[in-house]
C-alpha cells in the first residue's frame, strides 16, 4: 500500500463509498492481521498516551493534518491541536499497531472515523477494550452530557470541589436531612439486596431560584464523592432525544454507583420525550446504584407520572425563601469577609435581615456586591449601614419591575 497516495485517494470518494473502500483495501492489504474499524469517541488514543499508557508516532509521510484553535481561559489563553487526517504507529507494552484516522464533511456535518491495524483480530480488539475502558472512567473530572455526547470537565469538577456544605445556610435541618438520605444510600446496597429491594433512588429539590439548590448540589457531590454524570439537555441537532436519554441512563448504569445531576428537570423531560425517559426509569433495567438528583423551579410543568411515583422521584425537598433567622445567618455570614472598613454594625446587620423579606439567597447576594459599588463611590458621604438599606430598597423596586428569574439567575449559581 502507498500510503503516500492513501488519504488523497480515500479522501476523494463520496461519504457514502468511503468508509467501505478503506475497509475493504485495508483487508486486502493486511490479509494476516487484524483490522478495527470505529467512530467511537472513547477510542482516544491521545488522551491515553497523555497519561503515559503507550506511545503514539504520527507519520511525517504522508503529510498529517492538524487543526489549530486557541483556547481562552480566564488566565489568557492557549494552542488546542487536533489531528483530522494522518498515519500513526502506536506501541503498547510489547505491542505494535498502525492507526489510520479519516475525518471529512458532508451535508454540514464532520465525520471522524479510525482504523486500528494490529497482528491479529484479538490483538486490536484487546487494545480497543483497554483504551475504551480508560477512557470511560470518570477521574477528577465530571462526565457533561450536552449536544448528544459525553466531554470530561475539570473546570466544573474543581468547582464543586470548592464547594461545601459547611457555609450553606438553609432552615432548619434540611441539609443535613438531604446529605444523610444519600448518605445512608450509598452505604446500604447489601440491605437493599438482602431484602430484594431495587438500589436506586431519586430526588428532587424543589423551590424558586437564588434559594441554594445548585449550592446544595455541589456540596452534596463534594462531601459524597461518587461518580457524577451531569446533564445539560437532551436535544442535539444530529441525534434524538430518545437516544440521548438512552446514551445518558447507559453510561449510568456503566458508572454506578454514581449521581445523574439533572438540573432545571422541567426544561429537560417534555410531553415527546416523557414516555422514553419514565421507561429508562424504571422500565426494564435495573438502574442499581444511580441516584438522579434534580432541581426544578416549576414544579407545576412537570407531569405528575414523573413527580408524584414513588419509584421515580422519591424524595421531594422544598427550598423556599430565606426567613428571619436565615437571612441573619446569611447577612452575619458575608460581613464576616468583608473588610473592616465596609463592614455592617450589628444593628445594621438585623435592619438588613428585616428589611430583605421575600428576598432569595441570590437577591442577598446581589445587594452586598451592588452596595460594596456604591459605597465605594460615596464612602466619604456615608456608612455601610445606610448603604445597605437604599440598595434594599433599591432592589426591591427592581423585584416589582423585573423578571426575578432572570435576575437571579444572571448571579452566581453557587447561590442558586
Amino acid at each position: 500500500m502507498n500510503k503516500e497516495t492513501y488519504l488523497n485517494d480515500a479522501l476523494g470518494l463520496s461519504s457514502q463509498s468511503l468508509t467501505y473502500m478503506v475497509s475493504q483495501q485495508l483487508a486486502a492489504h493486511y490479509p494476516d492481521q487484524g483490522i478495527l474499524q470505529t467512530g467511537d469517541c472513547d477510542f482516544d488514543v491521545r488522551s491515553y498516551a497523555g497519561a503515559g499508557l503507550c506511545e503514539v508516532k504520527i507519520h511525517q509521510q504522508p503529510y498529517p493534518q492538524i487543526n489549530y484553535s486557541w483556547l481562552r481561559g480566564e488566565e489568557g489563553g492557549e494552542i488546542a491541536r487536533s489531528l483530522e487526517n494522518a498515519w500513526q504507529t502506536i506501541t503498547w507494552q510489547d505491542q505494535s499497531f498502525d492507526l489510520l484516522l479519516l475525518s471529512w464533511t458532508a451535508y454540514g456535518t464532520t465525520y471522524s472515523l479510525q482504523w486500528l491495524i494490529g497482528a491479529s483480530q484479538a490483538a486490536v480488539e484487546g487494545f480497543f477494550s483497554v483504551v475504551c475502558d480508560w477512557n470511560t472512567e470518570i477521574r477528577d473530572e465530571i462526565m457533561v452530557f450536552d449536544e448528544g455526547s459525553w466531554e470530561k470537565s475539570q473546570e466544573l469538577y474543581y468547582a464543586i470541589k470548592n464547594a461545601s456544605l459547611d457555609n450553606l445556610i438553609l432552615p432548619g435541618t434540611l441539609k443535613q436531612d438531604i446529605f444523610r438520605d444519600l448518605q445512608r444510600f450509598f452505604e446500604s446496597k447489601a440491605t437493599y439486596e438482602h431484602y430484594n429491594i431495587a438500589w436506586k433512588r431519586g430526588i428532587i429539590l424543589v423551590g424558586p431560584p437564588g434559594n441554594g439548590k445548585t449550592h446544595m448540589i455541589k456540596g452534596l457531590l463534594n462531601a459524597l464523592d461518587y461518580p457524577c454524570l451531569y446533564v445539560k439537555s437532551f436535544d442535539a441537532q444530529y441525534s434524538t432525544n430518545n437516544a440521548n436519554i438512552r446514551a445518558v441512563f447507559d453510561r449510568a448504569r456503566r458508572s454506578a454507583p454514581c449521581i445523574v445531576v439533572l438540573e432545571d428537570l422541567d426544561s429537560l423531560i417534555n410531553d415527546t420525550n416523557r414516555a422514553f425517559f419514565l421507561n429508562e426509569v424504571d422500565g426494564f433495567n435495573a438502574n442499581q446504584g444511580v441516584v438522579l438528583l434534580a432541581t426544578t423551579n416549576h414544579p407545576e410543568d412537570i407531569d405528575p407520572a414523573i413527580m408524584n411515583r414513588p419509584s421515580r422521584f422519591d424524595r421531594k425537598y422544598y427550598f423556599s425563601l430565606p426567613e428571619l433567622a436565615e437571612r441573619l445567618a446569611y447577612i452575619e455570614q458575608w460581613n464576616t469577609a468583608l473588610h473592616s472598613s465596609t463592614q455592617l454594625t450589628e444593628a445594621g446587620i438585623q435592619q438588613a435581615a428585616e428589611v430583605t423579606e421575600g428576598f432569595s439567597f441570590a437577591y442577598l447576594k446581589e445587594l452586598f456586591v451592588s452596595a460594596l459599588m456604591r459605597w465605594i463611590d460615596i464612602k466619604d458621604q456615608t456608612d455601610m449601614d445606610t448603604v445597605i438599606l437604599e440598595q434594599a430598597t433599591f432592589l426591591r423596586e427592581q423585584m416589582v419591575t423585573e423578571d426575578p428569574e432572570a435576575t437571579e439567575e444572571e448571579t452566581e449559581d453557587d447561590e442558586e
